[in-house]
């Protein structure tokens, strides 16, 4: 007999079939069998009608207890692929060099969602610059590496996970959209758009 095993509540009495609703009593019993032990939930009917006296008079039920049904929660909603995309995208247009950092990792979970993938990337003022391109839209957007130390990486990612779920700071203003790239990604489609996040030397 498997000792090791995890049996979660019932939503609905295993007797009557009645649905547990939240805040009700309910109580459990714990019987033992061949092949390992069988967690049993019933309303308080049932447990009056017929387990009170088997929960005291079986010996197959090795425990027994009374709880209080909780409804569980909501299921929390993951962030959405295209919550980061458009982050990337408000950034991009506020131009904000104290984005940089988020705006590059962004696009690195972008990447591994296989939502951006790399066309290219050169170096401009000594700075490595990459060049993504949205695989469903075709939209190009140029991130520049902003060389984050390790010691800096989990105060901007936990940046990042701050504004995908406030959303940027109120207030922020938004800047003009840069123009098209010239030089490797001019030629990455006619009537793309471009996003540029500049190239800088601050960070977050």
């Amino acid at each position: 007999m498997n000792d090791w095993n995890i049996q979660g509540r019932a939503s609905a009495c295993q007797s009557c079939g009645q649905r547990f609703v939240d805040g009700q009593p309910y109580h459990s019993l714990l019987w033992q069998g061949d092949r390992g032990y069988r967690r049993l939930d019933v309303c308080g009917a049932c447990w009056e009608r017929q387990y009170r006296q088997e929960a005291r008079i079986r010996r197959e039920v090795v425990s027994y207890w009374r709880g209080v049904y909780e409804s569980p929660p909501p299921p929390v909603e993951p962030i959405r692929r295209d919550a980061a995309e458009s982050l990337l995208r408000r950034l991009c247009e506020l131009a904000d060099p104290r984005y940089r950092p988020v705006g590059y990792i962004l696009a690195v979970m972008l990447e591994r969602k296989r939502l951006l993938k790399v066309k290219e990337q050169f170096w401009r003022g000594g700075q490595r610059v990459f060049v993504y391109e949205d695989t469903r839209s075709g939209d190009v957007f140029t991130v520049p590496d902003p060389a984050l130390r390790l010691s800096e990486l989990e105060e901007v990612q936990r940046t990042v996970a701050r504004l995908l779920e406030e959303g940027l700071p109120a207030g922020a203003e938004s800047g003009p959209v840069v123009e098209p790239a010239a030089g490797p990604a001019a030629g990455a489609g006619e009537g793309r758009a471009e996003l540029r996040l500049e190239a800088g030397a601050s960070g977050v």
